[in-house]
Order: structure tokens, then sequence, then C-alpha cells
């Protein structure tokens, strides 16, 4: 078994930790511990290890299913995995999609959506196209064969902050259905958006959604996440859960109840408003420029390269080593010549952040337009 490396986060391990600013981190900016109360009891195992049974069942009914069709887990990225395991080269069928090794991936998208499932079987990418990056449900379709196991979305997008419509989502699981596979979504944005649409898992016996209280929560550091979807797929990713993490941790699954609980709608009324500030002042930064991006769901976007850069590489490296600033190259995406920028870092971090790299494009590249002193940045919305 290979699996390719892991090329954001080796990006990340090379200059974060000495960065000064991380304007390529794709969440929204940590909540203070002391919002919570921090006291689970006895530091055991949870248990059962599928997670508390009265808490999934409180997360199920957001899907409209039961506690038995919601599994915990570290993070999305262990949710997505789990379930990766469980359908993709499977000599024993799970639910009505039977086995398969063959799995259809919409990209650009977070690398482990690709590169998990390739690693298992075989991958058909379907690409999102700009500057619209709109999703073709009849090229998913066409993708689709009859060994496909799992079609897989993104929704809201990464790194394009493009949200599929909820018409192009169900046509897609519609094309899953017809095609006896199951349709997979990583929603781990959706609740940042004004107005999210229904989950995946909501539609019907195909559809499993992955999440966490990462991005739109900003509680990064719990590692708490979920699957929901059919049970005999939740069953069989918990049986592979055996051999990871076992349980979810019980600091994450005591800090998530109050998440979830009666601030859960507090907490996202703040990252939402945070969101909708900074996704103008970036906006304005990407104009001013004279830059191109898709306007944006979630705090994060992707952004054309200036002119004067062979490609986002190299403008990214420049960036990092002169400004001490953290962007992510689109390179990583497959697409050379864009960037990803995340902008729900605290507020004053995010004006120095777009303040240096403006400096870095004024000194080596050409742009199209932008105020000769940079004022424009600092406009971009009231600190």
């Amino acid at each position: 078994m290979h699996i390719d490396p892991f090329g954001l986060e080796r990006w990340f391990a090379e200059y974060e930790h000495e960065a000064d600013i991380m304007l390529a981190e794709s969440g929204i900016r940590s909540l203070d511990a002391s919002r919570f109360d921090l006291d689970p009891g006895k530091l055991g195992y949870v248990i059962p290890t599928n997670g508390d049974p009265e808490f999934r069942a409180d997360v199920g009914e957001r899907y409209g299913r039961s506690a038995d069709e919601v599994l915990f887990t570290c993070g999305t990225q262990e949710a997505n995995f789990l379930t990766f395991c469980a359908l993709l080269g499977d000599d024993d069928p799970v639910g009505p999609a039977g086995s398969g090794s063959h799995a259809v991936v919409v990209t650009p998208t977070y690398q482990a959506l690709h590169a998990v499932p390739d690693a298992f079987g075989e991958v058909t990418r379907v690409e999102l196209e700009s500057p619209d990056w709109k999703l073709d449900a009849e090229a998913v379709a066409d993708a689709m064969r009859e060994d496909t196991a799992v079609v897989v979305v993104n929704n809201p997008n990464n790194p394009t902050g493009q949200y599929h419509s909820e018409e192009a989502m169900r046509a897609v699981y519609d094309a899953a259905v017809e095609h006896d596979a199951y349709l997979l979504c990583d929603e781990v944005y959706r609740l940042l958006a004004e107005d999210p649409q229904p989950p995946v898992a909501s539609f019907g016996a195909h559809g499993i959604s992955t999440t966490s209280l990462t991005k739109a929560y900003g509680l990064a550091g719990l590692r708490f996440g979920w699957l929901a979807g059919p049970e005999p797929v939740v069953d069989r990713a918990w049986q592979w859960k055996d051999y990871t993490t076992i349980s979810p941790g019980i600091f994450g699954q005591h800090v998530a109840k109050q998440a979830l609980g009666r601030r859960e709608k507090r907490i996202l009324e703040e990252n939402r408003d945070l969101a909708r500030d900074h996704r103008k002042r970036v906006a304005d930064w990407v104009d001013d420029l004279g830059l191109d991006w898709h306007h944006p769901v979630g705090v994060n976007g992707f952004v054309t390269v200036p002119d004067g850069f062979a490609d986002a590489e190299e403008f990214c490296r420049t960036v990092v080593e002169e400004e001490s600033v953290v962007l992510a190259p689109g390179h990583l995406f497959g697409f050379p010549d864009r960037f990803r920028i995340g902008f729900g870092l605290p507020t004053e971090e995010l004006q120095e952040g777009l303040v240096r790299v403006r400096k870095v494009v004024r000194e080596h590249g050409a742009t199209d337009g932008g105020t000769a002193d940079g004022n424009a940045i600092d406009g971009g919305g009231d600190a």
C-alpha cells in the first residue's frame, strides 16, 4: 500500500512554526478554553468507544438519523479515513452499495480526500473549472463505473470556497444512487455559511456526512468530529476505529457537548460575523491588487498569483522568507497559478498579514491596480 506525502502538511511543517503570521490556515480563530467547563471527571476511555449514546442521538437528529448511525471520531480527518476503510477494496459488501475499489473525487480539494482512496484502490478526478468552480453532476455521473463505491465531494469546497448548490448536490446524490454507490460529503465548513444547506446524510440511504468542531466552531484543538450515515457503513467504520484511536478523547466529547448545546448559537453567530467581516477585507485587498478569486463561503479563498512570479510556489516562498507570512501554494491542490489564503485568524493578525503580503507584491510583482501607499488594505473594514 502506497500513499503520497501530504504536501500541505509538509509545507506547514517547513514554515509555520517559525513564521510570524499563519495566513494559510483554513479554520476560524480558536476560542478560549475559559468559555467551557474543562472537568470531564475521571480520565478514562469514552465508553462505549463509538461515543456517548445520548450525545450520538442528539447529533443524529441533525441528520434525521439514529444514534447507531453516528460515530464520533478524532476530527473530520479520521471520519473520512474510516469511511474509506469501510467502503473501498473490501470483499465483504457494506449496505446497498456493495464492494468496490473505485472512487470518484471532485477536485481541487483537501489532499486526504483523494490520496487516501487512491491508496486503497483507484480514483477518477472530476475537476472543477475556474473561475466559477461549479459542480457538474453529469461529469460526476460519467466518471462512475460498475465498481465505483463512493463519490467524494467537499462542500463548501477547500480551497476555492465554492458552496455547491443543493440542486447540484442532490443531482450528484441521485447519480450515486443510480450507480449503487455512496456519496460522501466532507461538510466541515457548512455551518460557516449564512444559510447552510441540508447535510448529505439527510438525503437518504446513500448519503454520508463527515464534519467536526474544527473549522466552523473554532475548536480545532478538541480533535472532535463525527461520521453520520447508514448504519452498516458506520458500524464497519467503528470496527476500523478499533485499530486507530479506539475512542474519542474524553475532553473533546465533554467540551463538544457544551459547544453543541446552549452555547452553539452564540458561537456560530460570532464566527459567521468574523468570517463576513474578514471576507470583505480580503475581497477589497484582492481587488486592490488586481487579482482574482471566487467570492468564497467559509474562511479560505483561492487567489490568482500576482504578475512577476513564475508560479504560486515562488510567490509563497518569497512571502514567507521575506515577510514571515505563510500562504498555501496552489500546486498543492493542482493549480500552480493560484494560492490559498485563510482569513479566519484574529483581525489584527489578518490586517498585518495582508500589509506584509502586499509589500512583497509591490517589491517583486506587478499589479493592475492598487494604491501607492497601501492604505486600501487597512481600509478593508473597521478594526
